[in-house]
């Protein structure tokens, strides 16, 4: 089946931002949830007062935020070639617009946590899957952690490749490592050669 569509993470895939994602668990009490799971579950007024700290502390990071090296010119390869690109996050619209504007990045859809769907649930891809017009089959996913893996696999996309220089963190996984999106890009020439 022929690659068609490409949904990509945003922290960690296509910025690198400073997260400090243990101290951010230890801050909001998490109890070892997910963050967002986490603060859906609680009462009022918690729930509020527990959105307001994440956001500051994603608002901060992400005006940190630099573009992976690369990715500029992987985006514009895919667009030459006629590959649709999504965009799901667990951050904020209002973060996703500010990457997006900071680094006049284009992508054919763009899914934030504002849906009420976010990973590690697969709901969020199979939700563009059906948006973009495409089968399970022509997607791939690309992220940096195994949230991206874990909702890859929810939604029956097989073909996952992951962005991060620990390789060892993901051998129990069936994704593909990649230390820099170069090396990314090569692996998608590779198959879009081998289907032609």
């Amino acid at each position: 089946m022929k690659l068609k569509g490409i949904v990509f993470d945003m922290d960690g895939t296509v910025v690198e931002v400073p997260y400090d994602w243990k101290q951010i668990k230890e801050e909001l009490m998490t109890q070892g949830k997910p963050i967002l799971t986490f603060i859906q579950s609680l009462e009022e007024p918690e729930r509020s007062e527990k959105w307001k700290v994440l956001e500051k502390l994603e608002n901060e990071a992400t005006l940190k935020a630099v573009l992976k090296d690369g990715m500029q010119e992987l985006l514009d390869f895919l667009k030459e070639e006629g590959i649709k690109k999504a965009l799901a996050t667990n951050n904020s619209q209002r973060n996703v617009s500010f990457i997006l504007n900071k680094f006049n990045l284009e992508f054919d859809y763009v899914l934030s946590r504002e849906k009420g769907l976010w990973k590690p649930s697969g709901a969020p891809l199979l939700f563009i899957l059906k948006k973009l017009n495409l089968k399970k089959e022509e997607c791939c996913v690309v992220g940096d952690s195994h949230f991206d893996i874990k909702a890859a696999d929810e939604a029956g996309i097989t073909k996952i490749f992951i962005l991060n220089e620990d390789k060892k963190n993901f051998s129990s996984t069936q994704a593909e490592i990649f230390k820099t999106v170069i090396d990314l890009k090569e692996r998608i020439k590779q198959i879009l050669e081998t289907e032609e």
